[in-house]
Order: C-alpha cells, then structure tokens, then sequence
C-alpha cells in the first residue's frame, strides 16, 4: 500500500478531538473535491506492507490510529490494515469520503467508521454512496464540509430524510469560519456537532500535524 506520511499529532476533528493520535495517510483519491486540503495526498509517497504499517504504528506507542487520506479504501490492504490494528488493541478511525462502499468492514466497538457527505460545493456529491449512511452506528460519525447555504440545507436534507444512527459534525470549509454554521443549526433546530478543525487552530495551514 502507499503511504503518503505516518504521523503522531492530535485529532483535529470529530469526536475524538484532541486525542494524541498515529495518522497513517494513504495516497490516491478516487474523488477531486474543489476545496480539498490535502492535495499533496494525490500522488506520491512510499510503498509498505501492512506488517511495516503496523511496526511504524506500533512504534509510537499511541493507543488511536487514524487512516486517513486521499482514500484509505481506494486500497485493498486497508481492511486487512484495520483488522490487524484492532488485534494490536488499537482504537482505530476510518477517515472515508463517502463515495465506496463501508460493508463488510469489522464490527468492533473500536473500530469508528468517520465518513463525510461531500456537499453541493465539493463538486463531488454525485459520487456519494447513499447506502452506506444505513451502515452507520452509534459509534460512528457523519461529517459534512460546508461552503454555503445551499451547503447547510443539503447536510439538512440527509439528515432528516435518511436519519443515520450516529452523530452528525459539521464543519466550514477551511475549518474556522464557525459563526454562520452555528447560525443556522440553531435556527433550525438542528441535533449536530458544529466543530472547527483543531489543528489548523494550532498549527495553520501544515503537514504532519
């Protein structure tokens, strides 16, 4: 599999913010989202083996992994990464956007599927896989990426016609803009998380943090 860059930091987003955390980054992305963060992530990095994944994670003697991308599912080692993580007693996050399919992953309570609905503004919300918002449980997140209003009435729309059984978290695009997200899930009378992305809080705009 390749490995774009394996990191120790804190979760920046989610329900698990703040948490010392191993990113595993994958390269490649089957989606071209306009407000993608992570270019970088594309293309490049340095092929491993699961067991060399494994070895670096086990190295930072962290209990939260975080795979995280491009699109950790666009590899076909990832399910087999995910198992072998939760044998080491690691509490793992999938970072996925939504669009292939989160069947057939484990179901173990430490295992936390974190999928985005890509909105209006992504350009990519035809890609999305509805069927997978049915695979969601209480242990998972739905996130949404936010732009605009038409943003904010989409992330609605989901949410109140499809019901997922997990927590929802939306966050403005370029993750500090909060106000306007705030503004309209009070108004109404939405039952989400509106979260900024820590990170860039602390760090800015860089790698590896």
């Amino acid at each position: 599999m390749l490995i774009n860059e394996m990191f120790l930091s804190i979760q920046g987003e989610g329900r698990t913010m703040g948490l010392p955390t191993v990113f595993v980054r994958l390269s490649g992305c089957n989606l071209d989202c306009r407000w993608c963060d992570t270019r970088y992530a594309e293309e490049g990095g340095s092929e491993m083996s699961v067991d060399d994944v494994i070895a670096g994670v086990i190295g930072y003697q962290t209990r939260h992994v975080c795979l995280t991308g491009g699109e950790p599912l666009w590899h076909e080692e990832t399910p087999e990464l995910i198992s072998r993580l939760l044998e080491e007693g690691k509490h793992v996050s999938l970072e996925t956007n939504g669009s292939l399919s989160i069947a057939g992953l484990p179901d173990d309570p430490r295992l936390m599927i974190s999928m985005d609905y890509k909105c209006p503004s992504s350009g990519m919300e035809s890609h999305m896989l509805l069927e997978n918002l049915r695979h969601l449980r209480p242990k998972d997140q739905l996130k949404f990426v936010v732009a605009d209003k038409d943003d904010l009435e989409t992330a609605e729309d989901v949410l109140r016609k499809h019901k997922p059984d997990c927590p929802a978290i939306l966050t403005p695009v370029g993750g500090l803009t909060l106000a306007p997200v705030v503004e309209f899930v009070l108004k109404r009378k939405l039952e989400v998380r509106v979260l900024p992305q820590l990170h860039k809080l602390i760090w800015g705009e860089r790698r590896g943090v």
